[in-house]
């Protein structure tokens, strides 16, 4: 029996150290998917967003007398907006900027379209465009709230893979922290873009 108890001992103690080694790569990788997958719902709400504002300009486009150069804006920012991806194996900081660029550019082309919009009171009254309206303060929201969620699943992969000792696996299994979704500078003011619709002119 003693002679088998070197044996025993190292199966044991590998068996330990595989089960150990196993626990920190797949928590790693159900917590990286899972990033990926709230990236995934980050980009579908901005799709949302993009479908809503190209009904908008639909409907303002109705307006025969309305600036021709604020709609073309909305559009050209709208087209940068969609063209502009990223691969969710590939959520670097530089990436999530450059997406985050395109998006403010829209923000900032539909700001400038509502605010507009004020001067055309059959526009402003126009049932469709309420609601659009009503959709696309929704859905704002629901980016908001995306974004928060793929920051938390980010977080939580961070944290695994950083403390100890999985620190010093997570390099090994070829794991590397992911950035967080941060906003530009100043867009801690949002857009506004809920208007008194019933206000006198």
């Amino acid at each position: 029996m003693k002679k088998w108890l070197p044996l025993i001992i190292t199966i044991v103690v590998v068996y330990i150290g595989y089960s150990w080694a196993k626990g920190i790569n797949n928590t790693a990788v159900v917590n990286q998917e899972d990033a990926k997958a709230a990236w995934s719902n980050v980009e579908s709400a901005y799709q949302r967003r993009n479908d809503l504002i190209g009904n908008l300009v639909k409907t303002v486009q109705g307006a025969a007398d309305f600036e021709k150069s604020t709609l073309t804006e909305v559009v050209n920012a709208r087209s940068k907006a969609t063209s502009t991806t990223i691969n969710a194996g590939n959520l670097t900081g530089a990436s999530l900027a450059q997406f985050q660029q395109a998006q403010s550019g829209l923000s900032s082309a539909l700001s400038k379209l509502l605010v507009v919009v004020e001067k055309y009171p059959d526009l402003k009254s126009n049932q469709n465009f309420l609601e659009l309206q009503n959709q696309l303060e929704g859905t704002e929201n629901r980016i908001k709230m995306e974004r928060d969620r793929f920051n938390g699943k980010v977080n939580q992969y961070n944290k695994h893979i950083k403390v100890f000792p999985n620190s010093m696996l997570a390099g090994v299994f070829g794991f590397e922290s992911m950035d967080l979704y941060s906003s530009n500078p100043g867009s801690e003011n949002a857009v506004d873009i809920n208007f008194d619709f019933n206000k006198k002119e």
